[in-house]
């Protein structure tokens, strides 16, 4: 809004790299510009592909999941409804800014594919049979125990995740107050999940999001 004619800018489209484009004559209220030099051609990488599945929680909080997931290189990010998610609606639009906002404060030249609120029955349906799920379990299956107890609690994530380099894959994280026991036995029960446990302190739905996604970058992401 603050510059003139003449000035330079840098651009990006999803497709095709970053340019730096002069602003030319506005037509009425629309912007002109034209490109003049590509500085940087369109990242490629044999990284294998992240999905974010996450049970939106609060505002503010969803919206911090949102803007991490984009800094943190996921490719698809797939808001879930499961039985104990609270918060019902999204805002794509909404959605598709803030991640906008964090692909530019991160220099990254693509945004995340962001899709509907959907059931996770009809989110797991959807992935791809070569995806490996991994679904952050922070429970055990002692029921006269708080949280489950030790019995039963899934592999620490950095070793598990050892296993799954050079696949595609999918983090699963739950809402407030965790999956149901249904849910965590059909979760446990089907083929291709793995389940991670991040810890022995119960985390908040934002920060499980946060220290998964950092994790499997570490070991099978970009950060190699």
């Amino acid at each position: 809004m603050r510059l003139s004619i003449g000035d330079r800018v840098r651009v990006f489209n999803g497709t095709d790299g970053e340019w730096v484009c002069e602003l030319a004559e506005p037509d009425g209220k629309t912007a002109i510009i034209v490109p003049t030099e590509q500085i940087r051609a369109q990242q490629t990488t044999d990284c294998p592909e992240l999905t974010l599945m996450f049970a939106p929680v609060k505002k503010s909080e969803t919206d911090f999941i949102v803007e991490k997931a984009t800094e943190l290189g996921v490719r698809r990010i797939r808001p879930v409804i499961t039985q104990f998610t609270q918060t019902r609606t999204v805002r794509l639009d909404r959605f598709n800014k803030i991640a906008l906002e964090a692909a530019e404060q991160t220099e990254r030249l693509d945004l995340p594919e962001i899709s509907d609120l959907v059931s996770l029955d009809a989110a797991l349906s959807a992935l791809p049979d070569e995806t490996v799920l991994i679904f952050c379990d922070e429970a055990g299956e002692d029921d006269s125990k708080p949280w489950g107890g030790e019995q039963g609690r899934a592999r620490a994530a950095l070793a598990a995740l050892g296993d799954l380099k050079a696949r595609d894959a999918a983090i699963l994280i739950g809402p407030e107050g965790g999956f149901s026991p249904d849910e965590r036995q059909f979760l446990r029960s089907r083929a291709g999940t793995v389940p991670i446990s991040l810890g022995p302190r119960i985390l908040r739905a934002e920060t499980a999001v946060v220290a998964a996604l950092s994790l499997w970058q570490a070991v099978c992401g970009d950060w190699i």
